[in-house]
């Protein structure tokens, strides 16, 4: 298994350079296909008749630069591959909402990259719910990047966030090209109290699963008081981690916007790049 296909979202986001690097790193080292989709969305139109009347005669105007804009962001791409050299890309404009887009795009790819969004940004609410959109209804792997990171995906340190949900183990196949080259992997799982060794079992059978993929990993099973993506950030950060790779919404997702989540949690707060799978 490897990475024929890679795919990142476009925008005219400051993100968008940075994640652009990841993914033409990405497709250097994997010798992969590398497609930039840019979604033009939707014009928003305000929730009043009167309003809306009124803005009904700018829309075609509105839905141009929503074009202009979309055709900007591929050039950009188109340039950057272009100065990189690389071999075998294409710079896509899609007419639609931007979640419906890029999760039915990377349908046919191998890996989707995007980025965290900015917290710092006006429309970060909005960002985020398209992002947790593509996550949910996506059927291939994301690869997130800190609205923070520059430069390529650096691949020494793994940490596999294991919490014996299909996710996760989803997580881990759709990784194994990236967790085949790292230098150290642990494969940890964090709990609050006591199983009785159930959970240390557990790791040592997926320890041996990715041992006959190639990926020596360090089982880990831990206690803590922290909520699960706080202690998972900062394992990470003690061990310089690369990368972090973990399923996305393992619960229901009504409990996700009740009690949160370490999905959520990770979107929001995230230092590393993680990959995550629903």
């Amino acid at each position: 298994m490897t990475y024929r296909t890679v795919m990142v979202g476009l925008d005219g986001a400051p993100t968008c350079a940075a994640r652009t690097e990841v993914a033409i790193h990405l497709a250097q080292d994997f010798d992969a296909h590398l497609i930039g989709v840019a979604p033009t969305g939707l014009v928003d139109l305000p929730a009043t008749p009167g309003a809306a009347a009124l803005l009904g005669v700018h829309a075609t105007s509105a839905w141009l630069l929503l074009i202009e804009q979309a055709e900007e962001a591929a050039g950009n791409f188109r340039a950057r591959c272009e100065a990189a050299r690389l071999p075998s890309f294409e710079a896509i404009t899609d007419e639609g909402p931007v979640a419906t887009s890029l999760a039915g795009r990377a349908h046919c790819t191998d890996l989707l990259v995007m980025s965290q969004p900015d917290p710092a940004r006006a429309g970060h609410r909005h960002e985020l719910s398209t992002l947790e959109q593509v996550l949910l209804h996506g059927a291939r792997p994301t690869l997130l990047v800190p609205c923070t990171h520059h430069g390529p995906l650096r691949m020494r340190r793994m940490l596999i966030g294991w919490d014996e949900s299909r996710e996760a183990v989803r997580a881990m196949t759709d990784a194994l090209p990236l967790l085949r080259r790292a230098q150290q992997v642990l494969l940890a799982h964090w709990r609050h109290e006591p199983d009785g060794g159930r959970a240390l079992q557990r790791l040592h059978s997926m320890h041996q699963w990715l041992a006959f993929q190639g990926v020596d990993a360090q089982p880990q099973d831990l206690v803590t008081t922290l909520p699960i993506g706080e202690a998972m950030l900062s394992a990470a950060c003690d061990l310089d981690t690369d990368l972090i790779v973990m399923g996305a919404y393992s619960h229901p997702r009504w409990s996700e916007l009740l009690f949160g989540g370490t999905s959520s949690a990770l979107l929001s707060t995230m230092t590393v790049p993680v990959l995550m799978s629903h």
